[in-house]
């Protein structure tokens, strides 16, 4: 019981009735875990994992896991930490991004024991009356007393009506699941709370609620978000989840030691006696990526990408594998703003122009530095942003 408590805790923010739990282990039922995300982008970060990784030690002890796809939810929008209504989703665009979380879910979670559902199977058959019943549960008093409501209302920025029923909905996910145990990241505590309270009024057992911290993203400060472009992506490229791991701060890796990797702490405060010890935290910032890029893709990728970073970055050579591009124009000529945008090396035409502004841009190995320079049809040639990124580009 004691070892099975210790790996429910690894790295958790906040357990919310523990005794509950306790109980509940000791009853030898399989438990029903869930965790809700809502499908707001197409892919998933490693800030996601850390709330799939906590589901995955439950998944270990043999309980029942529900990894729940907010396709319902995400067209209300989460108001949680924000300081503005969020746009709602359109439909189309969460399905598809469903399909992405499906698919790269299953490179933490074991597909034979884990249980996908979507919410809008219940939630669709709600309509008005049972809204209007479940809204009549709670106290609008205590939804102000939320956090980001409260700062909203306090300032006299808009609140709109639907965002209040989000929590409830959540809520109502765990009643129709009648879930033991929810998990979610700090800023869903209110969240998962009302969970615990609705259930409570529909004669169900409180579920236990575990929050698990935020992971901040590459810049060590920030919640890792691709809207920041300060996350690493599980289904980006070996090469690129290399790069990034290793850009970051000494202090973060150890953060994301504690919250991402699968090392027991024995073996995590070895690491950091060898560092105590004059081993070069960069050797074992690779430990970290290697470990990482083996879990989303495999061992063989992990050795490849040490071997094209320390090929690039410390022998300042172009990496062995490059992707290739075949790109058609219409005319004898594009913009290399535009070309660097339309094959995906920037986000955006005045990302290109900022980044050869900075130097930041070269094609076969010679800096670019002029914003208007003019790429001519029937030309290939490597093109490099930034450090990380480069690409082939015959056109």
């Amino acid at each position: 019981m004691k070892e099975n408590l210790n790996l429910i805790k690894r790295g958790i923010d906040e357990l919310i009735g523990e005794d509950e739990l306790i109980a509940k282990l000791k009853s030898k039922k399989q438990l029903i875990v869930k965790a809700g995300f809502d499908p707001t982008a197409p892919d998933l970060h490693l800030g996601h994992t850390v709330l799939i990784n906590k589901l995955r030690h439950f998944q270990q002890l043999g309980h029942q896991i529900i990894f729940l796809i907010g396709d319902f939810t995400g067209m209300i929008g989460d108001p949680s930490g924000k300081n503005k209504t969020r746009p709602a989703l359109d439909e189309a665009e969460i399905k598809e991004n469903a399909k992405s979380y499906k698919k790269q879910v299953f490179k933490i979670l074991d597909p034979q024991l884990t249980d996908v559902r979507f919410n809008s199977e219940w939630s669709k058959k709600l309509g008005a009356e049972g809204i209007i019943k479940l809204a009549s549960q709670y106290n609008l008093a205590r939804m102000l007393e939320r956090d980001d409501f409260n700062k909203r209302y306090k300032s006299n920025q808009t609140i709109a009506l639907h965002e209040f029923l989000y929590p409830l909905i959540q809520a109502n996910d765990s009643i129709a699941l009648e879930a033991d145990i929810e998990l979610g990241g700090t800023d869903q505590k209110f969240n998962l709370l009302v969970g615990r309270e609705l259930q409570r009024a529909y004669g169900q057992e409180p579920q236990v609620v575990i929050t698990v911290p935020i992971l901040e993203g590459l810049d060590g400060k920030n919640k890792m978000s691709k809207s920041l472009d300060n996350y690493v992506g599980i289904d980006e490229s070996a090469n690129e989840m290399f790069g990034k791991i290793m850009s970051i701060s000494d202090d973060l890796m150890w953060r994301w030691f504690e919250l991402l990797s699968f090392k027991t702490i024995d073996e995590i405060n070895d690491l950091k006696s060898d560092q105590a010890n004059g081993k070069n935290p960069r050797d074992i910032k690779i430990n970290l990526a290697k470990e990482l890029i083996t879990r989303f893709h495999d061992d063989q990728s992990a050795i490849l990408a040490e071997e094209n970073f320390i090929n690039q970055f410390q022998k300042k050579n172009i990496p062995n594998e490059i992707e290739e591009v075949s790109f058609s124009i219409s005319k004898s000529s594009i913009p290399l703003t535009n070309l660097l945008k339309d094959c995906g090396m920037t986000s955006s035409t005045s990302e290109a122009m900022r980044m050869i502004k900075q130097g930041a841009v070269r094609i076969d190995e010679q800096k670019i530095t002029d914003t208007k320079h003019i790429i001519s049809a029937g030309t290939s040639a490597i093109y490099q942003v930034g450090k990380r990124k480069f690409k082939k580009i015959t056109l």
